[in-house]
């Protein structure tokens, strides 16, 4: 839902408030907000007013708050953020869609299929615009990969695709990443969310890795699934079945002893496509090879821009002041996700087929 006039919307900026001032705000959210060219960050809000002290001076938002309501009441905020953690996402996500506020909340969209569907009905009743954080999906290298699939591909036969995050991220991501500020003072849900790491990482990284499986192959209708937990690696193979009647094979393990491992290949009908993708805090777009039997050859496109984070917001502001079509996972992208993850989960301790339409409850 575009606010106001759509020509004048062009010439101003979205009015986020961010709510979380933690590591992926740090990381990601507040940097996104100030390098999109389409909005800016006008408030942050956490409950640890320490915290939002240290990020005010650091990003120097217009406000400031450590009462949620208290920002949503303010007129000037357009949307809002939510990136704080997965128990919380639908509860405030939903008190910002009543606020009639716009949503960008992290991904995964919440916890259970049942806060999801309630969510869903949330944002239909609103007609507010609800984008979930899949900053995959504005990855230059697989858009491209997306589109190809699309418009010159043909029919889908199959699609593999694989996240294995590394035993050496950290190393990695405490290189690149800002150095995170803490508080004592921040809210944390009532039950350790990494404490239970097969559920944790099906959450936190499996949703990345069947929302890029739908963006490439459409509907995922059933799983098969089989998981394994060796020295404190864990590994899931499942076999999805497309709505378009394409198979496919999804593998996520946590950690691998290698280097970060993601990617996909895709067959077609006319066509093929392979991608390798990069530690996403690197900022570099997927490597992808386009293959057309039509032109007899292979092309490799360019992703010049590969701040997803940025990308994401400024796509989520374009959906909101000009009308444009929402390119982020919407809600139900968000909710298919969940019912995705749950399904995998629920097949993996029997190993029987599961279909997404049949699952209910959690991860």
């Amino acid at each position: 839902m575009a606010t106001g006039n759509t020509e004048d919307n062009r010439h101003r900026r979205l009015r986020i408030g961010v709510l979380g001032c933690g590591p992926i705000s740090q990381a990601a959210h507040f940097d996104a907000c100030r390098r999109a060219n389409n909005a800016e960050l006008y408030a942050i809000c956490d409950v640890a007013e320490d915290l939002t002290a240290r990020m005010a001076a650091i990003h120097e938002p217009r406000a400031v708050y450590s009462d949620y309501d208290a920002m949503l009441a303010d007129p000037n905020v357009d949307a809002v953020i939510v990136g704080i953690a997965d128990a919380f996402h639908v509860g405030a996500a939903t008190s910002a869609l009543e606020a009639g506020k716009h949503v960008l909340v992290e991904k995964p969209l919440g916890t259970t299929i049942e806060q999801c569907e309630a969510l869903a009905e949330t944002v239909a009743r609103t007609g507010l615009v609800l984008q979930v954080g899949n900053m995959k999906r504005f990855d230059p290298g697989i858009v491209a990969a997306r589109d190809f699939i699309r418009e010159e591909m043909g029919e889908m036969l199959a699609l593999k695709a694989w996240y294995c995050d590394s035993v050496y991220r950290y190393a990695v991501t405490d290189n690149i990443q800002p150095i995170p500020v803490r508080s004592a003072a921040s809210r944390k849900p009532e039950e350790d969310p990494t404490g239970d790491k097969q559920r944790y990482f099906m959450l936190t990284h499996g949703s990345h890795l069947v929302d890029t499986a739908r963006f490439l192959g459409g509907d995922i209708v059933s799983v098969q699934a089989s998981y394994v937990r060796k020295f404190e690696a864990h590994c899931w193979f499942a076999a999805a079945e497309f709505a378009s009647g394409a198979i496919g094979h999804l593998d996520l393990t946590i950690p691998v002893r290698m280097d970060w491992h993601e990617g996909f290949q895709v067959y077609g009908e006319h066509g093929s496509v392979t991608g390798t993708t990069y530690h996403p805090w690197r900022f570099k777009s997927s490597d992808v090879e386009l293959f057309s039997t039509r032109e007899g050859a292979s092309r490799k496109p360019l992703g010049a821009d590969a701040h997803f984070f940025k990308l994401q917001v400024e796509g989520f502001a374009d959906a909101i002041l000009n009308g444009a079509p929402q390119r982020g996972a919407d809600v139900q992208d968000g909710l298919a996700a969940m019912r995705a993850m749950a399904a995998i989960a629920e097949s993996a301790q029997g190993g029987r087929k599961v279909r997404l339409a049949d699952v209910a409850g959690s991860v």
